[in-house]
């Protein structure tokens, strides 16, 4: 046990930086290693924000580096957000300072962790990022150091908990995407712009960094396939359900012979499955490996106090003095993963098709199918009133997708069909 007393620098004051102030000022000693925590500087966008927590007696730094750099700082946390820009800058200058940094910011790491990783093994600083994933749910130690006498062979979930807030409340009141997005704005839980999240890159920066920790590789966030969800339809979340499905948008990361495929893309999974049950801001995740078999994860996504419980959990490391590589092996041997085709993947998926209301429809569509070498799982029709056209809804077998989408191709040129067919995969968990 010590009774050293270490000197925090907290670069960001939103949500989570505010909630980390609070939980530090209500228990300084909360390391189970002993010493004790004082935030001896602070650093933001505005110093006159309005903010649950005083800052008045705080040191303020207008710049983060300059936050990061200042001798009264023996951790920096950076809570700042964006993969470049001063969070980026910051980082740097503490790493090659030699001190230890916890963030809890996703694209930074999915995008630059492999050259932040290498200063910190350089100067033998921590780099630790606990809360940059599933909030206070802890996916990063589970696949860091609870699992590494395992081979992962697949990590899944849903890892937006603005995303899934919207397509539950989607399904729940039959309200549009627009409609539900707009009150997510009001409630918090999404961004005035809302892009990173119902883009698909907010999970996609997530997915990347578990890929890493999960197969010992670098992030490689560019190989990542996004799909967001702006397209999600309510037709489509009922007939989904009609089927037996509910849409989520599903992270997910494979390891094949050929290599690691990174997808996000709005999926759907049977009703009785742990994913479908997880509803509004949830995240949950499932990790397979080859020994221990497939455990689940599930828990608040975001918010103040789990996030800064989150990067609380990373402080105590640091004071504890508790090293692992960053991401499972020597910075420098690291190399990003070997992305598989996408066209080459397997898998099963849901087709639904706006046609003519008029005879041989049906017949045209199956066969144009069956050239393609697409088998059908199941199907559904169920006329919609004010449609402008009867839907057609299927599903089909496992397929490789380059089949597939050239199937639609086809089945997008035959003249009874008025819209582009809407293509959803089958998530395979």
């Amino acid at each position: 046990m010590t009774d050293k007393v270490w000197r925090i620098g907290v670069a960001g004051l939103g949500t989570v930086g505010t909630g980390l102030l609070k939980f530090i000022a209500e228990r300084p000693d909360f390391a189970p290693a002993g010493g004790r925590v004082a935030v001896s500087g602070v650093s933001a966008r505005s110093r006159s924000r309005p903010r649950p927590v005083d800052i008045s007696n705080l040191a303020w730094f207008d710049d983060p580096v300059a936050l990061a750099n200042s001798p009264d700082v023996d951790l920096f946390v950076e809570l700042i957000g964006g993969s470049d820009g001063p969070a980026k800058a910051a980082v740097e200058a503490a790493l090659r300072a030699g001190k230890p940094v916890v963030t809890a910011n996703k694209a930074l790491i999915a995008e630059h962790g492999a050259e932040l990783a290498a200063t910190a093994e350089e100067t033998g600083a921590h780099l630790l990022f606990e809360a940059a994933v599933m909030g206070g749910t802890p996916a990063v130690k589970m696949l860091r150091e609870a699992m590494v006498g395992d081979e992962i062979k697949s990590v899944a979930g849903i890892l937006n908990g603005t995303c899934n807030y919207i397509l539950t409340e989607m399904e729940a009141t039959g309200r549009s995407f627009a409609d539900v997005l707009a009150e997510a704005q009001r409630l918090g839980y999404a961004e005035a712009d809302p892009t990173m999240d119902v883009g698909g890159f907010d999970a996609a920066h997530k997915i990347s960094i578990l890929a890493a920790l999960a197969f010992g590789c670098a992030p490689n966030f560019a190989a990542a396939e996004i799909e967001g969800i702006e397209q999600v339809d309510l037709l489509d979340i009922r007939m989904a359900k009609d089927l037996g499905y509910r849409i989520k948008l599903v992270a997910s990361a494979d390891r094949s012979e050929d290599g690691v495929l990174v997808r996000v893309h709005p999926s759907l999974a049977p009703l009785n499955h742990p994913l479908a049950q997880a509803g509004g801001a949830l995240n949950a995740l499932f990790i397979e490996g080859t020994r221990i078999g497939r455990i689940f994860l599930q828990g608040p996504g975001a918010g103040s106090g789990p996030t800064a419980a989150a990067v609380a959990a990373d402080i105590a490391d640091v004071m504890a003095n508790a090293r692992r590589p960053v991401f499972q092996g020597p910075a420098k041997a690291l190399a990003p993963f070997t992305p598989v085709d996408p066209a080459k993947s397997m898998g099963r998926a849901y087709l639904r098709f706006l046609v003519k209301d008029e005879p041989g429809v049906i017949a045209a569509v199956s066969e144009t199918l069956a050239e393609a070498g697409v088998s059908i799982e199941s199907f559904l029709q169920k006329p919609v009133e004010n449609a402008d056209g009867v839907p057609i809804v299927l599903t089909t077998h496992a397929v490789a997708e380059s089949v597939l989408k050239a199937a639609i191709d086809r089945i997008a040129g035959l003249p009874a069909v008025i819209d582009r067919p809407r293509l959803l995969r089958i998530a395979r968990i």
